[in-house]
């Protein structure tokens, strides 16, 4: 408990993407991965089904950044589920680069893509599935013809949580405008912004937040079940 209590007050916790397990390990510091770094832990140690909120993407404003995670997507061989990318992010040039990469993107019962903290964004996506059960065969097929790509599933947040569109909008337009004023840059653009989006919503954000986390991990762990009963559980 105390260590959980310390790493919500951030003491001493710092920021750990794929780049830098290799130091943190040997070091033996304490830090909060990034989906890249997870996606890296779990790959190597074939855990094949992975939870996380949104994925990072491509940064709406110049120099238009690319996040670590798409790189990692793109050499992880697991079944990945999200909300989509954050929306604070370029959306469709993400959805472009994952297409680049090769990675398979999959709406789960969605046509498309969602937008982490709203449930549309007018993006199609070509692939969709219904059930856990079909994920899970998508997955098996990708393993078998030796892709090395991540499946990314990606679902809408829950609908008694989700915010409206043109709120998450205007409340990023704000965040932009505050991180380019205070000259926000780097690895600290992200938190920035959503902390910024959550003071636009009153909080609102935060318990979309919150929500599609829950429902992310109970699908990944509906996939994994699914695989487990049929072996590939790896």
């Amino acid at each position: 408990r105390d260590e959980l209590e310390r790493f919500l007050r951030r003491d001493g916790i710092r920021k750990v993407a794929a780049r830098d397990l290799p130091v943190a390990c040997a070091q033996g510091v304490d830090g909060a991965t990034t989906v890249a770094a997870s996606l890296a832990i779990a790959g190597a140690n074939d855990i094949p089904v992975f939870a996380t909120g949104g994925i990072g993407g491509v940064h709406r404003d110049a120099p238009f950044d690319e996040s670590g995670d798409l790189a990692e997507l793109a050499r992880t061989p697991m079944v990945v589920v999200c909300a989509g990318a954050k929306s604070i992010l370029d959306l469709p040039a993400t959805l472009e680069r994952l297409e680049t990469l090769g990675v398979t993107v999959v709406g789960y019962r969605t046509d498309e893509l969602p937008g982490f903290f709203t449930r549309s964004t007018g993006l199609r996506l070509t692939a969709r599935a219904d059930t856990p059960d079909e994920l899970a065969r998508i997955h098996r097929a990708a393993r078998s013809i030796k892709r090395t790509q991540a499946t990314l599933v990606v679902q809408m947040p829950p609908a008694d949580v989700a915010l409206p569109r043109d709120l998450v909008d205007d409340a990023v337009t704000t965040a932009l405008a505050e991180a380019r004023r205070h000259g926000i840059h780097g690895a600290a653009v992200t938190p920035f912004l959503l902390a910024a989006v959550e003071r636009a919503t009153g909080g609102r954000s935060l318990r979309t937040n919150l929500g599609l986390l829950e429902e992310n991990a109970a699908l990944a762990g509906a996939i994994a079940v699914a695989l487990s009963r049929d072996g590939d559980g790896e």
